[in-house]
């Protein structure tokens, strides 16, 4: 598998932030005046919910009181990215209503892949809006964005500056549903991003995928399958066989990109950290969906998260939310709640568990050694 060349396009089951110009050596915090996302649900601030209707309620019940587009009780890492470096939460590209895009854009929604995939979203779930769509459509933002600030008026404050493209953190959050398919990750891509200017990429390697309520669920393992804590190992081999890939390739591209300052984060070892102790951390029943319904994991795939039955004609809420999201790890089967993602966020934010250890902040910089 190359995986070398799978994410010279923009990201593969993780997160990659790009600053245009180039890294310097610098003890100066980077400011980034506009972030750009693109990715799947992990990083959908509403991107699926205006195309094809909002995730229902109880999805934002904790942070935002009302559905707010993410697959969450509250806030997504995405958020808190947004936040700790003093910018507003992203508005989703697809979004035409009380969206404003002068600090960037979100180009994720829920469901995306990497590869486009030969299906509809009612058959699959799939969205179709992979990766290479929400490429073109930065791309034509881009062009146009500075068509209507030219314009003036009311419309100039609502777009980018040309100069904020070249200065802005470009994230990335996408391949774990290429994982729970069976893609194989031998596609070839090009290096769009860098040919674009991008210089600094601060990089997730995927998740455990195999303690995901939705994947045991949907995929049951036999007893010598299920490691100690209750995931499953087959699944969770593969995202680690695909992390040691994505490692190797950093270093390759790191070679290959000489202007480019890389970023790896073990995401794995902290969303395996807080399953896996869960109490020491003040988490309760880490493999359960806070919201779902039935089973022994809270998860039915034809009854989620805000699932509805009509009794005699009147229409009943069955798939609701636990009585304090705060202190669960899983939200839906398939996606964090707001606590884990802020739990996750805190310890990545300071570069503790970076190669090399580059806070957030730091990351349009060279690092000596890097």
């Amino acid at each position: 598998m190359e995986f070398h060349k799978l994410i010279r396009l923009i990201g593969v089951g993780f997160v990659v932030v790009g600053l245009l110009p180039g890294g310097t050596k610098s003890s100066m915090e980077c400011r980034f005046p506009a972030i750009f996302n693109f990715g799947d649900s992990n990083s959908d601030t509403g991107g699926l919910s205006a195309a094809f209707g909002q995730a229902p309620w109880p999805n934002g019940e904790t942070y935002f009181h009302y559905p707010a587009g993410r697959r969450c009780d509250g806030r997504l890492i995405i958020d808190f990215i947004a936040g700790s470096l003093g910018l507003p939460y992203l508005s989703a590209f697809l979004d035409s209503m009380g969206t404003n895009f002068r600090h960037g854009a979100n180009f994720a929604t829920a469901g995306s892949t990497i590869r486009p995939q030969n299906t509809t979203i009612t058959q699959t779930g799939v969205s179709p809006f992979s990766l290479d769509v929400q490429f073109k459509q930065f791309s034509d933002f881009h062009t146009r964005s500075q068509v209507f600030r030219q314009k003036g008026g009311i419309l100039e404050g609502q777009f980018p500056k040309e100069e904020d493209f070249s200065s802005a953190l470009y994230t990335f959050d996408i391949g774990q549903n290429d994982l729970t398919i069976g893609y194989k990750l031998h596609m070839t891509t090009d290096q769009k991003v860098y040919a674009l200017g991008g210089r600094s990429f601060w990089v997730h390697n995927t998740s455990p995928v195999g303690c995901l309520p939705y994947i045991l669920d949907q995929f049951p393992v036999t007893v010598g399958q299920v490691d100690e804590f209750g995931c499953a190992t087959p699944f969770n081999k593969v995202a680690q066989y695909f992390n040691l890939g994505l490692k190797e390739a950093v270093v390759k591209l790191r070679e290959e990109l000489p202007l480019a300052a890389i970023t790896y984060v073990d995401i794995y070892t902290l969303k395996y950290t807080i399953i896996t102790q869960a109490h020491m951390l003040g988490f309760e029943q880490p493999l359960v969906a806070c919201c779902g319904h039935g089973g022994k994991y809270n998860f039915n795939n034809l009854r989620r998260c805000g699932a509805k039955i009509t009794v005699n004609g009147k229409e009943i809420l069955i798939a609701n939310s636990c009585k304090d999201p705060s202190v669960r790890v899983n939200w839906d089967g398939i996606h964090f709640t707001e606590a884990a993602n802020k739990w996750i966020f805190d310890r990545i934010v300071n570069g503790s568990f970076s190669d090399p250890p580059t806070p957030l902040k730091m990351a349009c910089h060279w690092l000596e050694g890097h």
